[in-house]
């Protein structure tokens, strides 16, 4: 397999409990990775990682705190190979429609939050001339459906803000890969009925590492999805607000 990636040795996970960020992780010191930087937001103990690991306090709506994450995480580890922004939240449509300030705090987490970090990371990426930002999206935002059109809306602000981000990075030895798992069944999902082409935590990290090895800008989880939103795109709007989920 082509390794358009190099050698990763340094990890910043922004999101430190996330099952997928983790399992990335995981995998990436697997391959040799030795040093490993969580930022998460409160009380944390890391897991054991088989690697050197430092946690630094993080949270995503102190926009004005994400230029120092990115500082302390270069001063622990050096150059930061790949940078992982992991974090999210999943509130119910139902939720929303009752307290529009808690979906305006949901979409400024999954959305403006990521806008921060990843313009932090694109800073140190190309001062350094190398490395990849991992921008966990979601097929939520290939096309908006009404069953959460809320979560929907910020993953798509989300996967085109990273689109543009990997253009403008173009050239720099820095470049960034959209992630866009369908239903991941983890922690974030329980007690929802898993969708069609459901995936783990571990398959997304599969082939989110696979993807980085082979240098893509995008991945789909399953691969299968891709093409299926293709013709969704395409649904007649009549057709598509009928679609259960």
């Amino acid at each position: 397999m082509k390794n358009a990636l190099g050698a990763v040795d340094t990890v910043l996970l922004l999101g430190g409990r996330s099952e997928i960020g983790l399992e990335i992780v995981r995998l990436l010191v697997a391959q040799g990775a030795s040093r490993v930087v969580l930022a998460v937001r409160g009380e944390f103990v890391p897991p054991a990682l088989g690697a050197e690991v430092h946690v630094l306090p993080f949270d995503a709506l102190d926009v004005h705190g994400h230029g120092a994450v990115f500082d302390k995480a270069v001063e622990l580890v050096g150059d930061l190979d790949v940078v992982i922004s992991g974090f999210g939240v999943l509130g119910s449509q139902a939720d929303y429609d009752a307290d529009p300030a808690a979906a305006a705090r949901d979409v400024a987490v999954n959305y403006g939050a990521h806008v921060s970090v990843g313009l932090h990371a694109a800073r140190v990426l190309r001062e350094q001339g190398h490395g990849t930002l991992v921008m966990l999206s979601s097929v939520a935002g290939a096309r908006v459906r009404k069953a959460n059109f809320v979560y929907g809306s910020a993953k798509a602000g989300l996967d085109g803000f990273a689109q543009g981000l990997g253009d403008a990075l173009h050239g720099s030895g820095a470049r960034v890969l959209i992630v866009r798992p369908g239903f991941v069944i983890g922690r974030m999902t329980k007690g929802l009925t898993p969708a069609p082409l459901s995936s783990t935590p571990r398959q997304v990290a599969s082939a989110t590492v696979r993807a980085l090895r082979e240098g893509t800008s995008s991945v789909w989880v399953p691969r299968a999805l891709g093409p299926i939103f293709v013709v969704m795109r395409l649904l007649p709007r009549a057709l598509w607000r009928r679609m259960p989920r």
